[in-house]
């Protein structure tokens, strides 16, 4: 019984050993770079939800560098970031039918451009790395000031704050953030 386990456990380890050569790093495999994560928040009968990748800075310069300024960035790593609502918004003025949006933004010195695309693509960027985001589907884009943080955010977080009763999307890596109002639009019957 004993030899059979360690047989086993062999031939365990031989497997990840092949894995790590072949495919990549066996550190990458336990613990990824850039784990997938959500963010979420259900306020009486609105339900939104945000899918993303979380990359660290990991002594990096993040924003003017590793995430260039004035550039569309696919707001995370790997897969495009998703955001979902099953109402329609009111967004800085602008309506965002409920639906599923891919989260582009372009970051600046001192704000950042915001846009919800309907395009629905299953990574963030091409083979060359260029941002797989198309312009023609923007629903709505929007720029909103960045805000500089004391405190380094060690990986990259999007969230939903409504601690003072204003929902806000909130995107904050590095000593960067920056917030994206959200409205419920107004319905018919609530007219």
């Amino acid at each position: 019984m004993l030899k059979r386990i360690l047989i086993f456990l062999s031939l365990a380890l031989l497997a990840l050993l092949i894995y790590s050569v072949f495919f990549g790093s066996l550190k990458t495999v336990i613990w990824p770079l850039s784990p997938k994560d959500t963010a979420a928040i259900e306020l009486n009968d609105l339900k939104l939800k945000v899918e993303y990748n979380r990359p660290s800075k990991r002594d990096r310069d993040v924003f003017g560098a590793l995430v260039p300024f004035d550039q569309v960035w696919r707001t995370g790593a790997n897969e495009a970031t998703t955001f979902k609502t099953n109402k329609d918004l009111i967004i800085q003025g602008m309506l965002l039918p409920k639906g599923n949006y891919t989260l582009w933004t372009v970051p600046m010195k001192d704000s950042w451009k915001v846009m919800f695309n309907s395009g629905q693509y299953q990574w963030g960027v091409d083979e060359t790395m260029k941002p797989m985001w198309n312009p023609n589907y923007d629903v709505i884009e929007l720029e909103v000031p960045s805000e500089n943080l004391e405190n380094t955010v060690e990986k990259f977080t999007i969230a939903f704050d409504n601690t003072t009763g204003d929902l806000k999307l909130t995107l904050a890596w590095d000593q960067t953030k920056i917030e994206v109002p959200i409205d419920v639009a107004p319905t018919p019957e609530n007219n």
